[in-house]
């Protein structure tokens, strides 16, 4: 499969948009942004509003007839898009709503990449005439944060008609993944089929940050159809997609707490570049386990102590809260206990301890002990019961062993009658220890009302 081939399936896939959308698209409203002259290392930056006329179609004149003349911008450009990433429903607001969505443009000059694997797209010494224009950056982000858009635009030298070249896209820029799942992290390219550097090869590239570590992922040369040798374990890319529909998203097999933190998609064209990031955050809640389990019988005034472990879990921030619940029912706060401070396993993820007092004085009928460890990733709960000899109801097993001790004094009492009477004594006997079996019956279920 050749690159324009490539570059071509790709077009037609965004092509459908434009059927929706018509020739026009909304109006954008963004930022020019861009260093004022004359300014050093710590260059003070300008910033100019600006309106974009998007147009999916270079020959019609429908946005141009459609647009107002504009009162408090400072720059005007009428935008060609042919695949309509500018046209989203993402980055236009239903009318009167609050929330907005962000766009940025700036100045951009292309120069060949010095890393590897983008070396062979500019094998030529000579810039081609074509980069000899006016070029620009759009950065835009969606006011319901579904979609991160980069656009690099050509436009003729002093005019003010750019044209989409090249356009990277992730619909999906925060995504969140429990230990052990497989997960893709959505990244999407576009290139314009009659710009002359459509046809010379791209290359992606997926680095990733967190906390000012860095580190390369992977690197793919799709002109020479080859990984970079820094391929990270685990991951990888699905080739159909990439190149059948630019699908560059990032698969990775397994999450792990490593993966969290902030991924960035950059796409190659020759003298090209556009960049967008995605948030990966690997939520894991805590096991909960607590021990002694199940709780010795307390004696009143006895002092018990039960511990909560938490484990598993990341990121750190985890909350205990102990709670009663009583025989009646109500609900009754006993704090968080004293916590440890947090352990860090094998996995990276994280442990704590709280350990709670339990004074059976002041604790009522004892009832049912609950541990809740609140967490980022869901709330987890475990709980024991808590028995205090002579003031706790009976169980249901209490009643049946009671009875069952009963039942076996009487059945010893008709045994002795049985042997030590004799005659005519046998059945007065009988008598007086079946009396005495009752009253011990009797007052067995006393005791277990």
């Amino acid at each position: 499969m050749t690159n324009i081939s490539i570059i071509l399936q790709s077009f037609l896939a965004f092509s459908y948009v434009m059927h929706v959308y018509g020739a026009s698209c909304p109006v954008l409203e963004c930022w020019f942004v861009q260093e004022k002259p004359g300014g050093g290392f710590h260059a003070a930056m300008s910033q100019e509003k600006s309106l974009l006329y998007i147009n999916t179609d270079p020959d019609s004149e429908e946005t141009r007839s459609k647009q107002g003349p504009p009162t408090d911008h400072d720059r005007v450009y009428y935008v060609t898009d042919p695949a309509a990433t500018l046209c989203s429903s993402s980055l236009h607001p239903p009318e009167g709503s609050v929330q907005k969505s962000q766009c940025e443009i700036n100045p951009f000059m292309p120069q060949p990449s010095t890393v590897q694997w983008t070396v062979p797209l500019t094998d030529s010494a000579h810039s081609p005439i074509y980069l000899q224009a006016d070029w620009y950056t759009a950065t835009l982000q969606g006011f319901d944060g579904q979609l991160r858009l980069s656009n690099v635009l050509r436009a003729p030298t002093a005019t003010k008609e750019p044209k989409v070249v090249l356009s990277v896209s992730s619909r999906t820029f925060m995504i969140r993944s429990r230990l052990g799942e497989p997960v893709v992290l959505d990244c999407g390219f576009w290139v314009d089929a009659s710009s002359p550097l459509s046809g010379s090869g791209f290359a992606v590239e997926w680095r990733y940050q967190f906390r000012g570590d860095g580190r390369l992922v992977l690197a793919y040369d799709g002109k020479s159809d080859r990984f970079a040798e820094t391929q990270e374990e685990g991951s990888g890319l699905d080739f159909t997609a990439l190149h059948e529909t630019g699908d560059a998203s990032l698969i990775l097999q397994e999450a792990q707490v490593r993966h969290s933190g902030t991924y960035i998609c950059m796409v190659y064209l020759p003298y090209l570049l556009a960049q967008v990031a995605v948030e990966l955050e690997i939520v894991e809640p805590p096991s909960l386990s607590i021990f002694p389990s199940p709780l010795p019988l307390s004696m009143p005034g006895q002092v018990v102590t039960v511990q909560c472990e938490a484990s598993g879990f990341y990121p750190l921030s985890l909350e205990f809260r102990w709670m009663l619940t009583g025989p009646d029912g109500k609900v009754r706060p006993l704090g968080q206990g004293s916590v440890t401070g947090h352990r860090q396993g094998p996995d990276s993820t994280f442990s704590q301890t709280s350990r709670l007092e339990l004074d059976s004085a002041k604790l009522d009928l004892g009832g049912e002990v609950t541990c809740v460890a609140v967490h980022h990733g869901g709330t987890r709960r475990a709980s024991v019961t808590l028995n205090i000899a002579g003031v706790s109801a009976p169980s249901i097993e209490d009643y049946m062993a009671m009875v069952a001790v009963a039942l076996g004094i009487y059945g010893l009492i008709q045994v002795v009658s049985w042997t030590f009477s004799s005659g005519s004594d046998v059945a007065n006997t009988q008598e007086k220890f079946t009396h005495i079996g009752v009253i011990i019956i009797l007052s067995q279920l006393q005791k277990v009302k």
